[in-house]
């Protein structure tokens, strides 16, 4: 195999590095800088190939539990700094991701601007924060980071002093020194409290600034302006599923907490451009429309008896004012002295706004602030994120079975075959009577859920309709299953009978596994044939369905997963054509590859054509969210790559010719289906393997992380069928194996018999490019020498090394078989960006490991010192933040 070449180090990181150097030198004495330096080198150096491996001291064995504790956050930050700099530079961002080069493309196509406008203008692009919980960071550390990259952006113009007065150089010495005393792992748990709250920081400190004025530009590119077609979305205290600390309380918290957030916004706008527009009628008559507000404002100061834009922004002002208080219940920080009515609705505010800019436009003054505080109110109205609902088929079953028992309609709903329980519900439906009574008795989950339900109502009558428009519902395999959620929302107003029906919400089907998948196009189609939810799925002009990457691939393993969602969006696109109904996917992606990871812009570009049409959803978990949203510049990136490719998805001419698609299609049945076998023959009809699995693996440990709200296990069960997909994820990542990544693809592409296919496959067909390039990523970050040792922490030897052979096998067949699809000789040797990046950290990785593996061996031969628990816990924060994308 091919040698890498030289790593050229960024600057920043050797920067950042020198700094982080002195803190420890300072902080922790020159004793500990010299034991970390000599690990760091010596480590650098085996990596490197300056000596042979076993000829190289690591240097940890003189390291006391107190020195391994600073050396692991010395490592741990120094991954940090080095994440910062690559982020700034745009070395995780794929080049060309942007407007600028995908209008250019599309130009060259033969696409006009005005397909693009068009399309825009009935577009929808969401991405969806969730409260997943793989981000070992906290929000403290977090924070300190973003205070860093601020000082580099002072740095890069050329500053020497902050605003303050204060050395640029100076101020990043005390904020690194500030992170390494800094706690790095939570003392409790996160609450769904604290999950709400940060992720509001997220949408109040990145997306309200950033998203206004992104689109301004947007407009500029595009010489027309868009409707607002890129929003945000949140599971943020709606998400229910598996999590039973989501209750009404949290969603009225996440609803009251971003309406406080988006009207404070608006309100210090508003303000703002009190002081700016400040145009006189002794110089420039004024509209009519901004004359009336100024009139009916109230403000009769003498002052600004001549400024009618300052009059009439005082009106709007008290207004706003008013809002804030009917939906936050309390004054503003800011209150005005005038009076004024609440805004019904955010149209209302905008209208005004409207009269505003169209007045500023016949002075020939446009754009600008006014134009970026409208965009704001349009695009996140007074709920600023929409908040999706989400609960398992499983618990409407057994509500809505309750319901109908106590009502005396049915004794006993889950005997029902599915017949019979649609024709039920759909009666049920019909009829106007609720079913609970507030003289009857109700298990804790009914009252819970419908307590919900009955939130979420009132939300909507406070925060208007768009606060609230999506229920998913997760293990969705039936038709009853989403007129359960149908049934719910009726008991609150949110579903109302009648020619036609109503409803105000979306049941939106959520298929996870292999099997699920493959059924989803018969039981939409089931869907679309009854006539009520055919109807209102007519009258809202789409419908959603969302798909699953994380169970499908814990199901059938990285192919089969990535080959049945491909196939699953596809089969469904026929079904929607032929119901007359807009297709809108939602894609329920993590971080790590296993879980649907990777490039946004690589996964959406390479989706089936026609399943995209302008309309898609992404969640975006844990970590995913500091790395792309973390700041305005990187929020910018990355949402402009989800727009970019986007428009690429739904309207660049399909690729393949219909004669490589039906032989691209063939390929792939078969690789699917020799993959999935030779993963399931690993995971689940292995004996031993679960057992293997828990002892060579951190995952006892991961459990006691306090990194979010969520148990961490759906049962009591060990079976790998009941253990949830994020530490399945995270824990092959931390023992370097990334098995769900890659295991069973070498199998399946090394016994396919025609290689000059696969070879055709992986150049000219973006959906198994990508899915080779994420898989490539994955191979690169693991390590089969280090899993070894991992598995040496299995207590049956001969389990050990049956398994673990296995997997080392398969790991070399996915490595030799990919770079003989794509023609490298080395991995990565055509992503030089990202081979330098994990080259550069890989020296940094790998001594965390050993100590995790000694702590581990030490912690389960029952040693109670606190600090190898801590250790233990700190090297997982370490790793996880060195490979970035892992859980």
């Amino acid at each position: 195999m091919a040698s890498a070449p030289p790593i050229t180090q960024n600057p920043d990181i050797r920067f950042l590095g020198r700094l982080l150097g002195d803190v420890i030198r300072c902080q922790g004495g020159e004793a500990l800088f010299r034991r970390t330096e000599y690990i760091r080198s010596a480590s650098v150096d085996r990596h490197r190939g300056i000596a042979e491996a076993d000829a190289i001291d690591p240097g940890l064995d003189a390291l006391t539990l107190d020195d391994t504790l600073a050396f692991v956050r010395g490592f741990m930050l120094f991954s940090m700094l080095a994440n910062l700099a690559e982020d700034r530079q745009g070395a995780t961002v794929e080049s060309d991701a942007d407007l600028v080069h995908v209008l250019n493309r599309l130009d060259e196509e033969g696409v006009s601007r005005d397909a693009v406008a068009a399309l825009l203008d009935a577009a929808l692009i969401v991405p969806v924060l969730t409260a997943h919980p793989t981000e070992v960071r906290r929000k403290s550390v977090i924070d300190h980071r973003n205070r860093i990259a601020a000082l580099m952006r002072l740095r890069d113009s050329g500053a020497l002093e902050t605003a303050d007065g204060d050395r640029i150089e100076d101020g990043i010495y005390r904020q690194i020194a500030l992170l390494w005393e800094t706690r790095p792992l939570r003392g409790e748990r996160l609450y769904v409290a604290d999950e709400v709250e940060n992720a509001l920081a997220y949408l109040r400190d990145v997306f309200l600034p950033t998203l206004p004025a992104l689109y301004a530009r947007w407009e500029r590119l595009l010489g027309c302006r868009p409707a607002s077609f890129l929003k945000i979305g949140s599971w943020i205290g709606g998400d229910r599923d598996g999590n039973p600390f989501v209750v009404a309380a949290s969603l009225r918290l996440a609803l009251s907490s971003a309406a406080e957030a988006a009207l404070s916004h608006y309100l210090d706008g508003v303000h703002a451009l009190g002081a700016e527009l400040s145009l006189s009628t002794t110089l420039a008559d004024a509209s009519p429309a901004v004359v009336a507000l100024a009139e009916a404002s109230g403000d009769t100061a003498p002052s600004r008896a001549d400024e009618p834009y300052r009059r009439a922004l005082s009106g709007i002002y008290a207004r706003l004012a008013a809002t804030y208080e009917a939906l936050i219940g309390r004054a503003p920080p800011r209150p005005s002295h005038l009076p004024g009515a609440p805004y019904a609705t955010p149209e209302a505010l905008r209208t005004d706004l409207d009269a505003l800019a169209k007045g500023l436009e016949g002075h020939g003054i446009g754009g600008g602030a006014l134009d970026r505080l409208i965009r704001a109110v349009e695009t996140f109205g007074f709920h600023l994120a929409t908040l999706d609902m989400r609960q398992n088929s499983a618990v409407h079953e057994r509500v809505v079975a309750e319901l109908l028992r106590v009502a005396g309609v049915e004794a006993d709903y889950a005997a029902l075959d599915e017949a019979a329980r649609v024709a039920l519900l759909r009666r049920e439906l019909a009829s106007p009577r609720p079913l609970a009574s507030a003289f009857a008795d109700y298990s804790d989950e009914t009252r819970s859920e419908l307590d919900i339900v009955r939130a979420a109502a009132k939300a909507h009558g406070r925060y208007g309709p768009a606060c609230m428009t999506n229920y998913v519902v997760s293990m969705a395999r039936s038709v009853s299953d989403l007129l359960e959620v149908n049934i719910l929302l009726k008991e609150a107003g949110l579903y109302r009978p009648g020619e036609p029906a109503e409803a105000a919400m979306m049941p939106v089907p959520l298929f996870e596994t292999i099997a699920d998948l493959e059924a989803a196009p018969a039981v939409m189609r089931q869907w679309f044939a009854v006539p009520e939810t055919a109807a209102i799925a007519g009258a809202r002009g789409h419908q959603e369905v969302m798909i699953g990457y994380s169970d499908s691939n814990k199901d059938g393993g990285y192919l089969t997963s990535n080959w049945a969602l491909h196939e699953a969006s596809k089969a469904l696109a026929p079904v929607f054509a032929e119901a007359g109904v807009r297709m809108q996917l939602f894609h329920g992606r993590g971080g790590a590859v296993g879980r649907g990871g990777g490039s946004s812009f690589a996964a959406i570009r390479s989706q089936p054509a026609g399943t995209v049409q302008g309309r898609i959803r992404i969640t975006e978990q844990g970590e995913v969210i500091a790395a792309k949203y973390g700041n305005s510049e990187s929020a910018t990136t990355n949402l402009e790559a989800i727009a970019a490719a986007t428009l690429l998805a739904s309207l660049e001419p399909d690729c393949l010719s219909a004669t490589d698609a039906a032989r691209f299609t063939a390929a792939m049945n078969t690789l699917s289906a020799d993959s999935m076998r030779a993963y399931r023959a690993l995971v689940y009809e292995t004996d031993g393997f679960r057992t293997f699995f828990r002892q060579m693996t951190p995952i006892a440990e991961i459990a006691t992380l306090k990194i979010g709200s969520r148990p961490s296990s759906r049962t009591k069960s060990d079976a790998i069928e009941d253990l949830r997909a994020i530490p399945w994820v995270f824990s092959w990542a931390q023992a370097r194996v990334m098995l769900p990544g890659w295991y069973g693809v070498g199998e399946a592409l090394t016994g396919f018999a025609d290689q000059g296919l696969l070879r055709a496959m992986a150049e000219g067909w973006p959906f198994f490019a990508a899915t080779l390039g994420n898989m490539e990523m994955v191979l690169a970050k693991s390590d089969m020498g280090i899993a070894e040792r991992y598995a040496t922490l299995v207590e049956d030897r001969a389990l050990a090394d049956a398994i673990f052979g296995r997997i080392r096998d398969g790991w070399h067949s996915a490595q030799d078989s990919l770079l003989a699809a794509t023609g490298q000789a080395r991995l990565l040797e055509k992503s030089p960006a990202l081979d330098e990046s994990i080259r550069l950290r890989l020296p940094y990785i790998e001594p965390l490991n050993l100590l995790q593996i000694e702590l581990l061996k030490r912690h389960r031969a029952g040693e109670d010192d606190p600090r190898i628990a801590e250790g233990i816990q700190l090297s997982i924060n370490a790793v996880a933040t060195a490979l970035r994308n892992s859980g």
